[in-house]
């Protein structure tokens, strides 16, 4: 399936471009079968944080909510290591990138696609990530949700990226692994694509994508490459 005429390209980060199973590989020696839950718990838990209003005159900040929520997942598993909080909130300034992302976005760039990533992340949080080789290259903006103190998905962010490039929101191809932020990308206007995968059933949800894929790769050949 294609998507009509595009003429930028934009990546959530997490679980998109950056693969979050690297902070339970990072830790599965000591926990053992004890990291995937723990991994669970800290993500559910990031997420609906993210997810509840703000309190009035606080804004935005993901490595807050992100440290929050796997303080409450070690507490409610037992887990009282200051250590290994420290070692899991350090993985998310330098995740691993999914094996085929770098190649995807080299080609959509030789395409002649912008690119940015439109992220909750904290700048921070994004710039270290963005070091890894193999993406560095071929990002041209990094924009993030705290800039406009407010999480996805809240349409004040994903209007930063038409903003950003003076674009139409159906201009903008929009790429994410995860299904909550199709659905707030689609209800905003942008051509989804949604990255499954783990091949699970679609989740039914009231705005969706146009095309459904099962990795990164597959990605240029939608965009007419």
């Amino acid at each position: 399936m294609t998507l009509a005429p595009v003429r930028a390209c934009v990546f959530d980060a997490y679980g998109t471009l950056f693969d979050l199973g690297s902070l339970t590989r990072s830790v599965r020696g000591e926990l053992g079968e004890r990291a995937e839950t723990l991994m669970r718990l800290w993500r559910k838990r990031q997420l609906e944080l993210s997810w509840l209003p703000l309190r009035p005159g606080v804004r935005a900040d993901f490595w807050r909510v992100t440290d929050e929520a796997l303080e409450f997942a070690m507490d409610k598993m037992g887990l009282d290591d200051r250590g290994l909080r420290l070692r899991l909130m350090e993985g998310w300034l330098s995740p691993e990138l999914y094996p085929e992302a770098a190649e995807a976005l080299a080609r959509l760039r030789r395409l002649g696609f912008p690119l940015a990533i439109l992220s909750n992340g904290s700048l921070p949080m994004l710039k270290s990530a963005l070091e890894l080789p193999g993406i560095r290259d071929n990002i041209d903006a990094v924009l993030s949700a705290q800039s406009v103190g407010r999480f996805k998905p809240d349409p004040l962010v994903y209007q930063l990226a038409t903003t950003h490039f003076g674009m139409a929101p159906e201009s903008v191809c929009f790429v994410s692994g995860n299904a909550w932020d199709v659905s707030g990308a689609a209800a905003y206007g942008y051509q989804v694509v949604w990255i499954n995968r783990d091949n699970v059933p679609a989740e039914k949800l009231p705005l969706g994508t146009r095309a459904t894929v099962a990795n990164l790769a597959e990605l240029p050949a939608i965009l007419g490459g």
